[in-house]
């Protein structure tokens, strides 16, 4: 482990992570692909989409062009949405839209089918699938690539007492059909309504919090973008700590967790991302 450090906080450039969550015909998709293009300056050919909804995001080519397309199928384990992850950065794109992450926990081959197809203790069923789940979160967040996740959404319900002095259900506003708390793991997480407008439900960019409700678009992706390309440029790792990293991506699944962790503090030469590649 490394010696631990008090210094300066200092904004980095960042690979971002954002979230769009909503109900059916909310414009999800849309929104993403608008986003994802203001965010690569017009350039389509700089997206690529891992599609989870039966190839529906193809649709949307005749509009905004031949983006690059993956269509995702059954079964939906964290570890065929990783594979997908590993491809798309491997690729060409700047910006990967994976729509939507829904799939890998509600579909078919996703966490819940996996944990009502096991048998046995249900406690230590988890124990096995949650990092699982886990480690698909992970690759997420350590992608060397901007990343757009659709999420789908269904409204959420608390019981509160009412006038009458009975137990009733009351609107707190929408959920995130996958893990609880998995929104909150992205940088920007943007909820759609059916009329397509968003509001920032998480936002550590600060340039959306608290704003009236939108539509997004282009522009919306070039703000992103700057706010991305702002900062200091992301340190070297010295010939130690590279290949250390590259030790790890040979190594198990925690060892990768942790060295996918580590490639998204750093910037790389040329031949070292070569060598990043090979192994990821």
């Amino acid at each position: 482990m490394g010696q631990l450090q008090l210094k300066k906080a200092v904004k980095n450039k960042v690979k971002i992570k954002i979230g769009i969550q909503g109900s059916a015909g909310s414009g999800k998709t849309y929104s993403a692909l608008k986003m994802a293009l203001g965010m690569v300056g017009g350039d389509i050919n700089k997206v690529a989409v891992i599609d989870t909804e039966s190839g529906s995001s193809a649709l949307y080519s005749d509009i905004f062009g031949q983006f690059m397309h993956m269509e995702l199928t059954s079964p939906f384990t964290p570890e065929r949405c990783i594979e997908a992850i590993n491809i798309c950065e491997k690729s060409d794109a700047q910006v990967i839209i994976f729509d939507g992450i829904s799939h890998e926990w509600i579909g078919e081959g996703g966490i819940l089918d996996l944990a009502e197809q096991m048998s046995g203790n249900s406690f230590t069923n988890w124990g096995k699938l949650t990092p699982r789940h886990n480690r698909f979160i992970n690759r997420i967040l350590s992608c060397q690539k901007h990343m757009i996740c659709t999420m789908r959404s269904k409204q959420d319900y608390i019981m509160v007492e009412n006038e009458k002095g009975k137990m009733a259900p009351e609107k707190v506003g929408m959920k995130s059909v996958t893990r609880d708390g998995v929104d909150y793991e992205f940088t920007l997480n943007f909820e759609v309504d059916i009329k397509n407008f968003a509001v920032a439900s998480k936002d550590r960019t600060s340039m959306y919090k608290g704003k009236p409700e939108f539509k997004i678009d282009e522009s919306t992706g070039t703000d992103i973008i700057t706010w991305c390309n702002t900062g200091a440029e992301l340190p070297h790792p010295s010939e130690a700590q590279f290949t250390g990293i590259l030790n790890y991506l040979s190594g198990d699944d925690k060892q990768k967790d942790l060295a996918r962790q580590a490639l998204s503090k750093y910037t790389f030469t040329e031949k070292q991302q070569i060598q990043i590649t090979e192994l990821s």
